[in-house]
């Protein structure tokens, strides 16, 4: 009868029996609510979610504007000690970082060529001024002869000749002492000349300061005939003078006496100030980019800032403390000038118009417009992440195998 009832089912499934054909409307019921569900469940039933807007506390607190600049330093007072003479450089006394005061000796150069000259200058006054004492003694005598000579004419006693060549002989005797006294105040200067020159044979410090640098060496030549040949560098450390290049776009807004302060980058944290002395009118090109030096002195008392040194200089143009801040990017500025911002209030974000102040790259200072407390919009950003709406709980990635 199994056998039977086998045969009979596979028949009637082949026939298409109607126990058959009252499944199919089921079973397609039962796929319709599934998709159904699903579709509801996963995605059916989703809204678009709205963009978060990005917000901001309008808060009180302190503001700076300033402009800023990479600089080098140098000293303010610094020589470059020289040599005014040629000759072989004997000795240099002080070593590189030796503290010199003013007059102190700092080298010598071979001074004999400069003894001989001058000794020879003396011998040669000495020479003229014998001459002189012998001319002047013979126009001592000329004049007694001339005295005679004219006295005798006058009495009918000489000729005229005669009291002629007395009287031209004491007059070229005078014009022999004349000629004396003008070589003697010659060699006199040249004897002058040379003690300067002798002198200069030993270098002294100009100014009290450190030596920083020695480019000459004991034993070479020097030639003061070329060009002034330089020995040592003196600088005065104490006070240092920061030369900062600032592109043209910022200078106009910089001035004389604009304060200022810097770091180095050795010492990042700590801040030397001052104030901008001189703004060199002829400017740098590096690149094609315009750059002007500003100038700023600061004391540097305990040696803390040396020569080449790299600092980062900002420029302060103004700055306000316990006032009204809101982000720079939250402000808009009309084509008029108009500047305004979007506020979240109760009935949704409305627009400002605001009346600022200082600002920076970060914040703005509102003198018009806002309170402290009031949220202002920034922007908009995309949709919060979160599990979406209908679903209590995120969907879980399906099973596989």
């Amino acid at each position: 009868m199994l056998q039977r009832a086998d045969s009979d089912w596979t028949m009637e499934g082949k026939a298409g029996s109607p126990a058959r054909r009252r499944r199919w409307p089921l079973v397609l019921a039962v796929a319709l609510l599934a998709a159904g569900a699903a579709y509801y469940t996963y995605g059916g039933n989703t809204q678009e979610a709205a963009p978060v807007l990005q917000t901001a506390r309008v808060e009180t607190g302190d503001i700076e504007t300033s402009v800023t600049a990479i600089a080098k330093m140098q000293p303010k007072t610094y020589v470059d000690v020289g040599t005014q003479v040629s000759g072989q450089l004997r000795t240099i006394r002080p070593d590189v970082g030796d503290v010199v005061k003013k007059d102190d000796l700092l080298a010598e150069i071979d001074p004999t060529v400069y003894q001989t000259r001058v000794a020879g200058d003396r011998a040669s006054l000495d020479n003229l001024r014998a001459q002189l004492a012998q001319a002047e003694a013979q126009l001592t005598l000329d004049r007694l002869r001339n005295e005679r000579a004219q006295q005798l004419l006058k009495n009918q006693s000489g000729s005229k000749d005669a009291a002629d060549a007395a009287e031209a002989t004491e007059r070229i005797s005078e014009a022999k002492i004349d000629a004396l006294k003008a070589q003697i105040a010659q060699t006199q200067a040249t004897l002058e000349g040379d003690l300067a020159n002798l002198g200069y044979t030993k270098i002294y410090a100009p100014i009290d300061g450190t030596v920083v640098s020695i480019t000459a060496r004991e034993g070479g030549t020097l030639n003061a005939n070329q060009s002034a040949p330089i020995v040592l560098r003196i600088a005065d450390l104490q006070t240092m003078t920061v030369t900062a290049q600032v592109a043209e776009g910022d200078i106009p807004k910089i001035t004389v006496g604009t304060p200022a302060y810097f770091s180095t980058l050795g010492l990042p944290d700590r801040r030397w100030r001052g104030q901008v002395r001189q703004i060199e009118p002829t400017p740098t090109i590096v690149n094609d980019v315009v750059l002007y030096n500003v100038l700023i002195d600061v004391p540097n008392e305990d040696l803390t800032l040396m020569t080449d040194m790299t600092a980062q200089v900002f420029f302060r143009l103004g700055e306000a403390k316990g006032v009204p801040l809101v982000p720079t990017p939250a402000v808009r500025t009309a084509r008029d000038g108009t500047q305004s911002v979007r506020v979240v209030t109760d009935k949704g974000p409305q627009d400002r118009v605001i009346k600022t102040g200082l600002s920076n790259r970060s914040v703005t200072q509102v003198i018009e417009g806002l309170q402290p407390g009031d949220t202002v919009i920034i922007g908009s950003g995309a949709p919060a992440a979160g599990p979406r709406p209908g679903t209590d709980r995120p969907r879980m990635p399906p099973r596989l195998g």
